[in-house]
């Protein structure tokens, strides 16, 4: 009896998919216009002898695709700070009532889950988007804040995220995309000229 000894064809799931192309990473006009405003913000911030950190990350988050990405994305970043950052300080006063020191402490457990709760709920009200920035101000005020600091760094925090905010907005809706295209294609075509003048042209004489 004949044995039929032709391979068979292997089960699907061992064959690989061909891999999709990657496109290689560009510098856009997003990338070049959020670029601008961190450094807007670094450089408004050097004059006064201030961090330009959480102002700088404002600017970043702030800077959408177009003014709307940019009102929706800097929203989310300067009311979620307002929100965590009013929670924040409300629940670290009850800790202190309780720990003057500060400290670590078992109450940090159920404060940072009321907080939690409220933070969400505040921001269903106000501002959904803001829950995951608020988040961040919330627990760093809870765990990682001196008692002697946590009402400054709440209140610079928010306004330090509200000046990289404002300067996103400013960069979007003053510089939009239609419009440096039109000073890129200006600027492109002057320096056209300025090339054809300054080449040699000793050859057109002959």
């Amino acid at each position: 009896m004949e044995t039929n000894t032709t391979p068979s064809a292997p089960p699907a799931a061992e064959m690989k998919a061909p891999k999709p192309d990657r496109r290689p990473p560009t510098v856009g006009m997003r990338t070049i216009k959020t670029a601008t405003a961190a450094a807007i913000c670094a450089l408004i911030y050097f004059f006064f002898d201030r961090s330009p950190a959480f102002a700088c990350i404002g600017a970043i988050f702030g800077l959408g695709a177009n003014m709307e990405h940019s009102k929706l994305n800097g929203g989310n970043r300067l009311f979620g700070t307002i929100i965590g950052g009013v929670i924040g300080m409300a629940l670290f006063r009850v800790y202190l009532i309780f720990h003057p020191e500060g400290g670590r402490s078992l109450l940090l457990v159920p404060l940072v889950f009321i907080g939690t709760i409220l933070l969400i709920v505040l921001c269903q009200i106000f501002w959904v988007g803001g829950v995951q920035p608020g988040g961040v101000v919330l627990c760093i005020l809870l765990f990682n804040t001196p008692p002697e600091t946590y009402i400054s760094y709440a209140l610079n925090r928010i306004f330090d995220t509200g000046v990289g905010v404002v300067v996103a907005l400013f960069i979007n809706k003053y510089f939009p995309r239609d419009r440096v295209e039109r000073w890129l294609e200006k600027l492109w075509s002057l320096d056209s000229k300025i090339s054809y003048f300054w080449e040699d042209r000793s050859s057109d004489t002959e």
